[in-house]
């Protein structure tokens, strides 16, 4: 188990995704994204949830990430952010939501 301080040392925050590409190189199907986190600046982040969402549908949704992990490179893309979601019944990822806009960048807590 884990105790609260090590809770405390992973970054959640509030972000925008402004641009959503195909990854076709990427070993599982997935899209690029670019996500606004404000005064954090844009990052770009790797996400396989090409199963529930088409580009369209993502651009402009407010979502959460992990902002304090290495970069993780997949394919020839470096992957800065842990954009976070569940595992749907059907194994595809249904993203992490708010249910209100927030200012980019707003830490989870």
């Amino acid at each position: 188990m884990i105790n609260i301080n090590d809770f405390k040392k992973v970054e959640l925050r509030v972000g925008t995704i402004v641009d959503v590409d195909g990854f076709p190189e990427a070993e599982k199907p997935a899209y690029k994204l670019k996500i606004d986190f404000g005064g954090f600046g844009l990052k770009q982040s790797s996400a396989q949830i090409t199963d529930h969402y088409l580009p369209k549908e993502l651009m402009n949704l407010q979502i959460i990430a992990v902002v304090n992990f290495p970069p993780k490179k997949i394919a020839s893309y470096a992957s800065e952010v842990l954009v976070l979601g569940a595992n749907g019944e059907d194994g595809g990822i249904i993203l992490l939501e708010l249910d209100k806009p927030i200012q980019n960048g707003a830490k989870i807590s």
